[in-house]
């Protein structure tokens, strides 16, 4: 798991490709959410405290299952073609191997300079998704991006009443 990461991380596309067809890469998808959200939890104490780190990570995953059923459904729909052939545990893996470079936020906890590795790794995660998604989906990197930007904006509406609900 830990190499499918770091190919995943390095914006290996025949990784995406891989995990996309290995059903019995769900659980592992899962783990890399899991420890992309513990690790952010862990660099953002200084702010939200124990509390904030569980909720951020039950946050992550309900994220990732949610931003997989986005995309999924933007993908096949708006953006379909006549190559489109995908399953939500597909979207589900690829996405979840996308947050691969979330072990890094740990060093949200370095003052000042945790800042900026959490907004790079952000970044990072951003371009990760758009190579998850066209490999999930069979598109191009066109495609991809918009079913990415498309989806990002029921994620975010869904995400923040989530968020406003649970009080944090």
């Amino acid at each position: 798991m830990i190499n499918r990461m770091m190919r995943a991380s390095r914006f290996n596309e025949g990784l995406y490709e891989e995990v996309e067809r290995d059903v019995s890469a769900t659980g592992q998808a899962a783990t890399v959410v899991v420890i992309a959200a513990v690790a952010t939890g862990i660099g953002g104490l200084r702010e939200g405290g124990i509390p904030g780190m569980l909720f951020g990570v039950i946050a992550s995953i309900v994220g990732w299952v949610l931003w997989a059923a986005i995309t999924y459904w933007v993908g096949k729909t708006i953006f379909k073609t006549t190559n489109t052939s995908v399953s939500l545990g597909e979207m589900l893996r690829t996405l979840g191997f996308a947050h691969s470079p979330g072990v890094l936020n740990v060093l949200g906890l370095i003052p000042v300079f945790g800042g900026l590795v959490v907004l790079v790794t952000f970044i990072w995660t951003l371009f990760l998704g758009v190579i998850a998604i066209r490999a999930a989906m069979d598109f191009s990197t066109g495609r991809a991006i918009g079913t990415a930007i498309i989806g990002f904006i029921p994620y975010i509406i869904l995400m923040g009443i989530l968020t406003a609900i649970l009080g944090q």
